[in-house]
């Protein structure tokens, strides 16, 4: 009951005849772990689908062996970093309505929340089109992640948060070996792993934090069988 009370959904109809005339797309940038081809090919998807309902695409990708940033495809193509400082000069120049920020993978995430942090998208009075800013945050911040789903009643592997070396290590004691530690902000398995002692922890737990700045650390469930799917609902509620 408390996670149906959760998920209630109020179809906001409004938004479906509200289409901005031009969308900023942040493109899926360099290949590597959590934002590979397939992003390059779900953009490319989305700039069709733009262009089929008339309106005008504007991609940002740095990553010119791409098929979205191929001539014809996008309106305009900017080849940028995919860093908040370049893609507000972007959406400075070029003025768009929205922006989607789930076609270019973990970097195009990261720069999405950042923008939105630093209030860029409110600056210039840009719509985020598609995922919510606030959904991308509760999902890819581990912790909060955690908190929302013991909120709705769920059960969870016990897990904390670290922000250095020191504090998975302290976790893991809490915890008990063996341990998962799993980086926030990063897709793919990027900075995650197993650990069944301090020396593989401390080692695993070093590369991660290279690549993010906030560590979770699970009770291992290695060997239960993980079942995963995905519900689609669109905004007539279907």
């Amino acid at each position: 009951e408390k996670l149906t009370q959760t998920l209630r959904y109020e179809p906001v109809y409004k938004m479906i005849n509200d289409l901005p005339r031009k969308v900023l797309i942040i493109g899926s940038g360099g290949l590597s772990i959590g934002q590979a081809g397939e992003f390059d090919y779900s953009g490319s998807q989305a700039i069709k689908a733009l262009k089929e309902e008339n309106i005008k695409t504007v991609l940002i990708n740095p990553n010119i062996a791409t098929v979205q940033t191929s001539k014809g495809l996008a309106d305009k193509v900017y080849f940028l970093p995919l860093v908040p400082e370049y893609v507000e000069q972007v959406i400075k120049a070029e003025r768009p309505g929205g922006v989607l920020l789930t076609f270019g993978g973990q970097t195009a995430l990261n720069c999405g929340v950042e923008l939105q942090r630093c209030g860029v998208f409110e600056k210039y009075n840009v719509k985020i089109l598609g995922t919510p800013i606030q959904a991308i945050i509760d999902t890819e911040d581990r912790k909060i992640f955690s908190e929302r789903i013991a909120a709705i009643g769920e059960k969870v592997a016990p897990s904390l948060a670290a922000f250095s070396v020191q504090d998975a290590l302290d976790a893991a004691d809490k915890l008990g070996y063996p341990v998962m530690a799993r980086a926030a902000f990063s897709l793919g398995g990027l900075g995650s792993g197993f650990a069944d002692n301090k020396e593989e922890l401390k080692l695993l737990a070093t590369q991660a934090l290279a690549h993010s700045s906030q560590l979770i650390i699970d009770k291992s469930l290695k060997g239960w069988k993980e079942v995963e799917y995905e519900v689609v609902r669109d905004a007539y509620d279907n």
